[in-house]
This record gives C-alpha cells, structure tokens and sequence, in this order.
C-alpha cells in the first residue's frame, strides 16, 4: 500500500526528517528507509531505459550496455567483469538503464525534489519524495537473495554480491519474475556518489509498473507530496543547512549551478 502525505508547512517535514528506528541488539537508532525525490509530483516511479526504450527495453538493453562497456573500457579497462559495474557507471553518466536512484537521506531527497532546472516552474507545480522499507523489499527477494543477505549480515547488496547470484541479466529477471528488486549499494566511483549517499533499486524488465508493485506487495511506502507554496521555503532552507548542489555535484559545475539558483531573481522583483 502506498500512502501519501502532504507537506504544506515546515512543521510538516519534521516526520519525514526524523523518523530513525530504535535498533535494540546495539542501543541506536538506525533509518530503515530509502528516499527519492522528484521535482513534478504527477512523474512517476520509472527507470531511464523504460522511458527512453519503451516497450523495446527487453532487447534494446543487452546493446545499450554492449557498446557503452566497449567505449567506456578507456575510462575503466575492468568495466567488462561484471554487468553491473556496467550498470552503475552507466547510470552515473546518464545512460539508460533500469537502475533507480535513492538516497538514504531524507535531505538529498528533499534537495531534488525542490529543485527544478527552470527556476521558473518552481511556484507552478507540487513535487514528491517517496520514501521505501528497505527491510520489507528483502522480505520479498527469493530465498537465496536473502541467504545471501544474511550470510554478509547485510540488507543490500554490493556489485560482487549481487554478481555470484545472478551474473547475468537473464538471470536475474528470472529470479525476481517482476515480484522483486534487489537494492544495491554502489562502489565510491566518485564524490558525487558519496555525497549523495547513493543506492540503487534494481528493477526487472517484467516490472511493469513500480508504483503498482509497491501498492501491492508494501506496507510502508510514503509518497510525500510538497505542495508548490513550499517549495522555496524548503530550498533556502537546504541551502542553510548546506545542502545544495555545491555539494550534490561537487566541482565547478556544481558550484556554478548553485551560485545560479543561489542569485536567481524572481521574474516579480523584475523592477528592483
């Protein structure tokens, strides 16, 4: 079941920030929860190689990694070991792919939802984070995926791991039949996935919609919906608490982004 929650003060975040569980085997408190934020709350929950591809991803797939692995082996020469090292570089440069990007902080989240690349629109629409129970998608995994979760005392899954169970992609969607994703914790290939405390969920191709996935087989996805009076309150406050996309995308680029938006005029103050 998904639940939607709106956000129409600040007070209405404090949940959404705050909502560790205590772990009693180690006297903690530890968040259970991934996040991923959107700046439109009508988009939905869709992997990039399922909205450039379309109904073609199944075969388009096995060419799109073929060829990004035979020009990307300049970049990383041990790219060809594992389909998904592929997978994650790819991803990480923008290519289609059936990887889904969270966070495992709620702030990043919150950092992408309230941004928009036209600054314009940031007042003309509602946008989301959705939040997912980690431990309740290892319920579901097969067996074995979960043996092996146990074995690594661990809830995801590394590159490695995931590439003794299921080393190829047919493998895999075999094993998950579209009733299960694994998720993936990717290597430290750069800052950017550090910063943004990067996951992944691994969707399967028989996956034909996340949403309705999550709807049936969850008892504890958020859809937390901003609504678009809020938006530049929650972002300047981001910026306060230094997250921005100085340090979302760190270098130049970054910090050229963020000093845009930082001085970015609305088109009402036009007269000033």
């Amino acid at each position: 079941m998904i639940k939607t929650v709106e956000i129409r003060r600040l007070e209405d975040l404090l949940p959404l920030l705050t909502e560790q569980k205590h772990n009693e085997a180690i006297d903690r408190y530890r968040n259970p929860y991934l996040y991923r934020g959107l700046p439109n709350a009508e988009f939905g929950l869709i992997t990039s190689i399922k909205r450039n591809c379309k109904h073609l991803a199944k075969n388009l797939e096995p060419s799109i990694l073929r060829n990004f692995t035979k020009y990307a082996a300049i970049e990383d020469p041990t790219i060809s070991k594992s389909v998904w090292r592929q997978m994650i570089l790819g991803q990480h440069h923008g290519l289609p792919t059936r990887l889904l990007d969270w966070s495992q902080s709620p702030l990043i989240a919150l950092n992408f939802a309230v941004t928009e690349t036209n600054l314009a629109k940031m007042e003309t629409r509602d946008c989301v984070v959705w939040r997912l129970d980690v431990a309740e998608l290892r319920a579901l995994l097969p067996q074995k995926y979960r043996d092996r979760q146990r074995n690594g005392k661990t809830d995801v899954f590394t590159v490695d791991m995931l590439s003794e169970e299921a080393p190829t992609l047919e493998k895999y969607d075999e094993d998950m039949q579209g009733n299960a994703m694994v998720v993936l914790e990717p290597p430290s290939i750069d800052p950017r996935i550090v910063n943004q405390y990067s996951f992944f969920t691994v969707v399967p191709l028989g996956m034909e919609s996340i949403e309705d996935f999550l709807d049936r087989y969850t008892e504890n996805t958020v859809k937390y919906v901003i609504k678009k009076e809020m938006r530049w309150r929650i972002r300047d406050m981001l910026d306060q608490l230094n997250i921005s996309e100085r340090m979302v995308y760190p270098g130049l680029d970054g910090l050229s982004t963020w000093l845009a938006r930082y001085y970015y005029v609305k088109d009402h103050h036009q007269n000033d």
